[in-house]
C-alpha cells in the first residue's frame, strides 16, 4: 500500500510565522473575485520579508513596472492571491504592515526646513492605527438628478501602469528643458507629453467608474463608461475627476507634524514643522 503521509519539514520552526494581523481598509471590497481570500473575522497576517523579497524590491525595472511590490505582498500576505488587484486604499496599509513586520514598528526620516535636515523617529504602529481609522470611500456621485456614479479605488495594476506612464512624461519634459534639442523638436516632444498627460487623467477618471445609473437603466460596460468619459461636457468630467481627487486625498496619510530643531527655528521654522509622507517602495524598504 502506497503511503500518502506528507513529509514534515524539520526547519518548519525557523521559517516565517506572522509577526501581525491587520484589517483591510476597503474591508475586503473592491477587490476582483477570487484576487483575495477572505478572512472571516477580517484580520489578515502579515509576514516579513523574505531574501528574495529584499533582493527583487532593490531590482529598478521590476520596482518601475510594480512587480516587486506585487510580489512582495503576495509573499507577506497570504491570503492575497492576486496583488496586482489590490485596491489603492488597502496599499498604505499593506505597505506599512510588511514595514513592520520586516523591520519593526518605528522608521527614521529624515525632515528637512530650507536647507537645514533632521533625522527623526517615527511610529509606523501609530500610522498604521490612524490610517485604518480614518479611511472611508464614498463611492456615490450625483451628476445631475436622474444620473448618478459609481467610483472605485484603482488597483495597483492601473496605479503602475499610470505611475509608468507618468514617469515617461517627466523624461519628456526633461529633454523639453534640454538646451541642446532644437525649438521644433522641442514643440514636437512638448505635443507627446500633453497628448500623455491628458490621457493619464482621462483614463485615471475611466478606470475608477464602476456602474453609472441612467432612467434607461444602469451601464457596466467598461468601453461604455470609457466612451462616455472621453466624450462627456467638461464640466460633469471635472466634477467627477474633483470628487476621485477628494476622497482620494481624504484617504491618503496626513503629513507628519515633528518638533523643529533650534537650528530651525532660528532660520524661522515654527515650533513644529510639517513633512509629507510618501510610500516609495525604493526608500521605504531599505
Amino acid at each position: 500500500m502506497q503511503n500518502t503521509d506528507k513529509k514534515v519539514n524539520p526547519l518548519l520552526s525557523l521559517m516565517r510565522q506572522p509577526k501581525l494581523y491587520i484589517k483591510l481598509p476597503s474591508r475586503g471590497q473592491y477587490w476582483k473575485d477570487g484576487s483575495l481570500k477572505i478572512s472571516p473575522n477580517g484580520e489578515y497576517p502579515v509576514y516579513s520579508m523574505t531574501a528574495r523579497d529584499e533582493i527583487l524590491i532593490k531590482t529598478p525595472d521590476a520596482l518601475l513596472n510594480g512587480q516587486a511590490v506585487v510580489s512582495m505582498i503576495e509573499s507577506c500576505l497570504p491570503n492575497v492571491i492576486d496583488g496586482w488587484e489590490c485596491p489603492q486604499i488597502d496599499l498604505d496599509t499593506i505597505l506599512i504592515a510588511i514595514r513592520i513586520a520586516t523591520y519593526g514598528e518605528t522608521m527614521d526620516t529624515t525632515v528637512k526646513f530650507k536647507d537645514i535636515e533632521g533625522l527623526y523617529n517615527v511610529s509606523l504602529k501609530e500610522m498604521l492605527d490612524s490610517l485604518n481609522s480614518n479611511i472611508a470611500w464614498n463611492e456615490r456621485i450625483e451628476l445631475d438628478n436622474t444620473t448618478v456614479a459609481y467610483v472605485k479605488p484603482l488597483n495597483y495594476k492601473n496605479v503602475a501602469r499610470m505611475s509608468a506612464d507618468s514617469f515617461e512624461v517627466q523624461r519628456i519634459i526633461n529633454l523639453v528643458n534640454d538646451d541642446n534639442i532644437d525649438d521644433e523638436q522641442k514643440k514636437e516632444l512638448f505635443k507627446i507629453h500633453f497628448t500623455k498627460l491628458t490621457q493619464i487623467n482621462m483614463d485615471i477618471v475611466a478606470e475608477s467608474i464602476f456602474k453609472v445609473d441612467t432612467t434607461a437603466g444602469s451601464v457596466t460596460d467598461t468601453d461604455f463608461i470609457k466612451e462616455f468619459v472621453y466624450n462627456c461636457d467638461k464640466d460633469l468630467f471635472n466634477k467627477i475627476r474633483s470628487h476621485i481627487d477628494q476622497i482620494q486625498e481624504s484617504n491618503t496619510i496626513k503629513p507628519l507634524r515633528v518638533k523643529a530643531t533650534e537650528e530651525m527655528i532660528a532660520a524661522g521654522a515654527d515650533e513644529e514643522i510639517e513633512t509629507p509622507v510618501f510610500f516609495d517602495p525604493a526608500s521605504f524598504f531599505v
